[in-house]
Formats: C-alpha cells, structure tokens, sequence
C-alpha cells in the first residue's frame, strides 16, 4: 500500500475511534453513505474512497424484510470478504449481526455490482489471525472492541458463485 495512503488511513482510523466521532458518526455516516451512493447510481460510496467497502443486504432477523447497511470490509482471496460488526464501538452488536446470524444468505454490493454471499461466523480458533488481517487495513480498528466492552462479531463472506473473481 502506498505510503500517503497508508498515512491517510491511520489518520481517518485514528479520528474514526475518538469520543467525538462515536457520537456523531451513527448519526451523520449513514446518511451521507446514501446520498452519495444515490448521486453515483451506487458505485461510489464515502468511506470507499479509504477502505474497501460493501453495501450489504440482509433479511431481517425479526421482520424477514430486506435491510442494507453500508459497511466497510476486508478482502481475502478467493473473493472472499470480512466485515466486522463494530457499531461505532458502541455496547451493542449492530442488527446487521443478527440478520447474518439468523438467515446468513446474503448479497453484497461492490462498486454497483451485487454478489450473492454466504457469511459465516468467524469463530475463536481464527479470530487473532483475522484481527492481524483487518488491522493491516485500518490500523488500530481492534480498538473498537476494547471502547465497546464486547467481542465484535466478525464474519466471513464467501461469493455462492465459486468462480467469482476477487474483489478489492
């Protein structure tokens, strides 16, 4: 990763775990998420232009209606992608957690293309290993656990389509 970006992310990483985001961040990202995805016909999302990231579809775990969350992700080989239930570290598993819990058939949308997805928990015997992955990405995003005061749920998309080529 060149080194301006990799600045540039550990600067956006640092800001995104501050008391000041956490507070105003659930209210203001996810409006501004889709705004802009609507100004781009959905190619383009506002965190996107740092990190990877993914709008995801889920079923509601309660309702059974679909829900789409912007979130931002990690890429793995084999198109395989990690999404990380962080809820701007706040004490509670984000409802998209859930959904993937319940009904963990999915489709995720990458620069407007959708992707049929199966998640998988990431369990105890990965969870280190997959941390060192994320970290790698956004420096210090592990610190959203510690702030949350919970174990962040971390899953695994895979495409359904085995031949899917790799996004990132």
């Amino acid at each position: 990763m060149p080194s301006a970006l990799r600045l540039t992310r550990a600067s956006v990483a640092w800001f995104s775990r501050t008391r000041f985001f956490r507070a105003v961040g659930p209210t203001v990202m996810p409006p501004l998420e889709r705004c802009i995805a609507f100004l781009t016909g959905g190619r383009v999302q506002m965190s996107g232009l740092l990190v990877p990231s993914l709008v995801l579809r889920t079923t509601g775990a309660k309702s059974g209606l679909e829900r789409e969350t912007a979130l931002m992700y990690c890429p793995e080989p084999a198109g395989r992608m990690l999404v990380t239930g962080s809820n701007f570290a706040r004490d509670t598993h984000p409802a998209w957690t859930a959904n993937l819990l319940a009904h963990p058939d999915a489709v995720v949308v990458v620069h407007g293309r959708p992707i049929a997805v199966r998640a998988q928990l990431i369990g105890d015997d990965e969870r280190e290993a997959v941390w060192t992955h994320i970290q790698r990405q956004w420096p210090g995003y592990r610190g959203y656990e510690r702030a949350s005061g919970r174990v962040l749920r971390i899953f695994r998309l895979t495409p359904a389509e085995p031949s899917a080529p790799p996004i990132g």
